[in-house]
């Protein structure tokens, strides 16, 4: 088998492999699910305040004494006590979005926890490089959920010839040959995040997991891009009309900004918990057409592991 990076021994993974951290969906069952099985798994807090983001925390440690991760939005006006939150439980891993941890660093780094921001692109992730971050997370927009302007393939390599930290593959990526091919582009691993919506430790409402089991190549899109906010999720009601009323908005002389804001509002949070195609988003990547069953988060692990290693002996 393939030696993990140190990176990752420090850790004490089995496998080179980060559930993504999304809101609403990566709860503390299916963070504790990833980790107890060698994986990091990764508590999306969102818009969660401290209190919301201990809980999730506790429930993984009540599943896992295993090194396990916590997503943080740094836009979040709570972004204060859900790091405190985070410092107090002892979390090994935060991986940030929206913002730049800059002023966090420091602070978490004091307590030992690992810092990793998902970067879009090569200028972001030389800044990030600057700011003394553990590794970067390169994100392409194949991914589910808010995504940048370039694909994985041509993303992962050019971050890795520019930094000289560690830097982990997203977007695209949902079995063993996504693992082999981030990993010959440069990186270390990956990070995947569509893969782990139907696994069996995964929360998120039956009608979610069944759209994104039925899922084609060609079931995502992109929505929010007018206000700056690009999301790609998986085509349904809600998203269609997402789409037709945001054109319409671009024409006019004074676009009503705040109804399209509104009409995005807790749509994710509506898809996990309810399944309401009509209002919710359901945000999946575009290898949803390759996720066809519900393994276990082990599983799930364990395939991809062994795919990429059979892949990569025999190159």
């Amino acid at each position: 088998m393939k030696e993990l990076h140190p990176f990752y021994q420090e850790l004490g993974l089995k496998y080179p492999i980060f559930q993504g951290g999304m809101a609403w969906v990566a709860d503390g069952h299916l963070a504790a699910a990833v980790s107890e099985a060698g994986g990091l798994g990764i508590i999306g807090s969102g818009h969660f305040n401290g209190d919301q983001t201990r809980e999730q925390i506790r429930i993984a440690k009540s599943i896992t004494n295993k090194p396990f991760g916590v997503n943080v939005m740094l836009l979040n006006r709570h972004v204060d006590e859900v790091l405190d939150a985070i410092i107090e439980e002892g979390v090994s891993v935060v991986t940030t979005g929206a913002g730049n941890p800059a002023k966090h660093i420091d602070r978490l780094h004091a307590a030992g926890i690992k810092v990793i921001p998902v970067v879009p692109s090569v200028g972001l992730a030389k800044i990030m490089e600057r700011t003394g971050v553990d590794a970067v997370i390169a994100e392409g927009l194949e991914s589910g959920g808010h995504i940048g302007k370039l694909t994985t393939m041509a993303l992962v390599p050019q971050v890795v010839d520019a930094v000289n930290i560690p830097v982990i593959a997203a977007g695209g990526i949902a079995d063993g040959r996504g693992l082999a091919a981030a990993q010959m582009l440069g990186a270390i691993g990956v990070q995947m995040g569509t893969r782990f919506l139907t696994a069996q430790e995964s929360n998120i409402h039956r009608n979610y997991k069944d759209a994104v089991l039925k899922a084609k190549d060609v079931d995502t899109l992109v929505t929010g891009s007018y206000v700056g906010h690009a999301a790609r999720v998986l085509k349904n009601k809600m998203s269609k009309n997402f789409i037709k009323f945001e054109k319409a908005e671009s024409t006019k002389e004074e676009p009503d900004m705040e109804a399209l804001e509104q009409l995005g509002n807790g749509a994710l949070r509506t898809a996990v918990q309810t399944g309401d195609s009509e209002h919710g988003s359901f945000m999946a990547g575009e290898v949803s057409g390759m996720v066809n069953d519900e393994p276990t988060a082990a599983e799930i692990l364990d395939r991809v592991w062994s795919q990429a290693n059979e892949l990569l002996n025999n190159k």
